[in-house]
């Protein structure tokens, strides 16, 4: 009796022990499979954490090239406001120049003005013309030798006074035309002056081209000394 109920223990205990390894199997397996996919969110927030600190740093470094090129382009903002400020500087003096050429401008037209209207103040006694060479403004010997014959009549008749007007034909550009009838018009005033003929008796004018299609282009180079007299 004493030996079937020690072997009822046994079993009983041994019975008691498999169901406690089997509970402590399902545990740990129920553990596992709440556990798994928890660790599985939490690897993921991890990922995802990593992507968004990676996106937060691309954005600053983005950031900063963006500051970078805002620098750049405020740089060059203030190169062309300083570029302007030049601009506008150099446009006044422009003006400026441009308004004190009109000065000197006006000036001739004044001067041509009281030439042209002395020439009605005063009566012409001859004409001499003084011819020169293409494109020259020096006086060769023909020329001088008539204007050394004008010399011996002004000198003689001190009324007398005699206005330069200088030409050239219609060959090359007008403005440079004009510049040379003026190199002409010196050509003849200083021999004058030189020969002893009192400045003040002297007008000149540089006219350019003489547009006139009768006359040859050889007695268009010419200086058209007027001998005038004063009116009485």
């Amino acid at each position: 009796m004493k030996k079937t109920l020690l072997i009822g223990a046994v079993l009983a205990t041994g019975i008691s022990l498999l169901a406690g390894c089997a509970t402590k199997d399902f545990v740990r397996k129920t553990t596992e499979a709440r556990v798994a996919p928890a660790e599985q969110r939490i690897e993921a927030m991890e990922r995802g954490l990593q992507t968004t600190d990676d996106a937060v740093r691309s954005a600053g470094q983005g950031l900063t090239e963006a500051k970078a090129t805002l620098t750049e382009h405020q740089n060059a903002i203030n190169e062309n406001k300083s570029a302007i400020s030049e601009n506008k500087a150099a446009i006044t003096d422009t003006r400026g120049r441009a308004d004190k050429a009109m000065e000197r401008a006006d000036g001739v037209d004044t001067r041509l003005t009281r030439l042209w209207t002395n020439r009605n103040q005063r009566n012409q006694v001859d004409t001499v013309a003084v011819r020169f060479g293409f494109d020259k403004s020096d006086l060769d010997d023909k020329a001088q030798t008539a204007l050394t014959n004008l010399v011996k009549d002004l000198k003689e008749n001190p009324k007398l006074g005699v206005e330069l007007q200088g030409y050239t034909d219609s060959q090359g550009p007008g403005p440079y035309n004009v510049q040379l009838s003026y190199r002409r018009v010196e050509a003849v005033r200083r021999f004058l002056v030189q020969q002893g003929i009192e400045l003040p008796r002297i007008h000149s004018i540089g006219l350019g081209p003489l547009k006139d299609g009768n006359v040859p282009n050889a007695e268009k180079r010419r200086v058209t000394v007027r001998v005038t007299t004063d009116i009485e």
